[in-house]
């Protein structure tokens, strides 16, 4: 803990959390502005939509290597480090990307979008930087509020792909690079606000509990990586982050194009891949309310139901309901996003602040090679057996985590007590 007074603590972070908040609503802001026109971008370059997904394929991927890579920073360096070195890899990708535009090279555009990957893992790992300045009963709250800000990405985003698209071509660039420059400037921003406002460090700020937790414990003494990953609440969290992923992945990347096979216009596919973003990102607030009132675990069972219950509504919505794809594509956000608030905040009880940037990293590399998976199968899938049988198979998915937090309820059950009673993590009360 730095030698400041509590007054000046609490004004720390206070002012970290706001920078975090920030620092993901230009991210994101920057990143969907990126992928928005990813798939046009390969297309016209190769001339054939056979390897369009490709760029959003290397995004995913560079997230998941982004994770390995950044936390392992943190673990040495400082969350600020890692997280201002991922933002800037990622405006030194877009700049790529940029050029690849403007020289019609695909390699170079792969790239690009790689590394433009990095800068969305910041935009991730900053949930879980949030959470350690709060104390144990509002890490939820922290977690939620952080991933909320991704909204304001979501929505501004795509209104900046139009924009940004004519101000290059006013100015003799090609237009579709005009999307890739919305994250040099936007993602820029967030890098110099996480420079100069995280100072203190968060490692210094973090909650008192979890300062003990880390003193108490010396670093070459943590239990080995297999067996943190093995510990109940680990697994049971780690489990719940990538099943929801997958299912949410699997669902709606082939929702558009399942919807203008049957008719419909770009307009409803608007809507519904809003309603889908409205239920991803708009109730983080909610999620996490729920899940300091009704606890992780339970927070995690309510999520995989309305994931489960959103899947068997895609499946059995006839072509032309566009009204019940609506409704379940918000759902599906929405059961996405109480797992992830809840499985995050979950994740962060079990394990010690020396522990967690590096396990954290894992579930999120995780988390994104599901997502890629998700994407490359789901054409597959749809392909041989069409759009029906991927809500079948999401449904099928989520009884994984529910499998799981019942082999684990006897443990997760006494850490819980422990951690009411005490404020420390499951690692911190159960003996090591």
């Amino acid at each position: 803990m730095p030698d400041l007074s509590p007054v000046a603590i609490r004004a720390a972070r206070r002012r970290a959390r706001l920078s975090l908040v920030a620092g993901v609503a230009l991210g994101s802001t920057g990143h969907i502005a990126a992928v928005t026109v990813a798939t046009i971008v390969a297309r016209d370059m190769l001339g054939s939509a056979t390897l369009a997904g490709a760029p959003g394929a290397t995004v995913v991927g560079g997230a998941a290597i982004g994770s390995i890579i950044l936390s392992a920073l943190m673990a040495r360096r400082g969350r600020r480090a890692g997280l201002v070195a991922g933002y800037a890899i990622g405006v030194g990708g877009a700049l790529i990307a940029t050029a690849s535009v403007i020289l019609g090279s695909f390699p170079l555009l792969l790239a690009g979008t790689l590394l433009i990957g990095f800068g969305n893992t910041s935009n991730q790992l900053s949930r879980y930087t949030a959470a350690d300045l709060v104390p144990a009963e509002r890490r939820a709250s922290a977690i939620g509020t952080v991933v909320w800000a991704a909204t304001v990405g979501s929505v501004v985003g795509p209104w900046l792909v139009p924009i940004s698209s004519e101000l290059a071509g006013a100015v003799g660039l090609a237009p579709l690079a005009g999307p890739y420059l919305v994250p040099v400037a936007f993602v820029t921003i967030a890098a110099v606000l996480s420079y100069v406002l995280l100072r203190p460090d968060p490692y210094e700020l973090a909650d008192e509990s979890a300062s003990r937790a880390r003193e108490t414990t010396p670093v070459g003494g943590a239990l080995a990586l297999r067996a943190t990953l093995l510990r109940p609440g680990v697994l049971a969290s780690i489990v719940a982050l990538v099943i929801g992923q997958f299912v949410m992945v699997l669902i709606m990347t082939m929702t558009p194009l399942h919807m203008t096979q049957h008719g419909h216009d770009l307009g409803a596919v608007g809507a519904v891949l809003s309603a889908h973003t409205l239920g991803m990102f708009a109730l983080s607030p909610l999620s996490g309310r729920l899940t300091e009132r009704l606890g992780a675990v339970r927070t995690i069972v309510f999520g995989t139901a309305v994931l489960a219950i959103s899947s068997i509504m895609a499946a059995s919505a006839p072509p032309t309901g566009g009204n019940l794809l609506l409704v379940a594509l918000f759902l599906l956000g929405f059961g996405w996003n109480l797992g992830f608030v809840a499985g995050s905040t979950l994740l962060s009880q079990h394990l010690e602040i020396h522990e967690r940037t590096r396990i954290q990293g894992v579930a999120d590399a995780l988390i994104w090679s599901t997502a890629a998976a998700a994407s490359l199968g789901s054409g597959v899938i749809m392909a041989v057996t069409g759009y029906a049988a991927l809500g079948i198979l999401g449904a099928g998915c989520v009884v994984i985590p529910i499998v799981v937090l019942r082999a684990s309820a006897a443990s997760l059950r006494a850490s819980a007590a422990a951690l009411s009673a005490t404020g420390q993590p499951e690692s911190g009360v159960a003996g090591r």
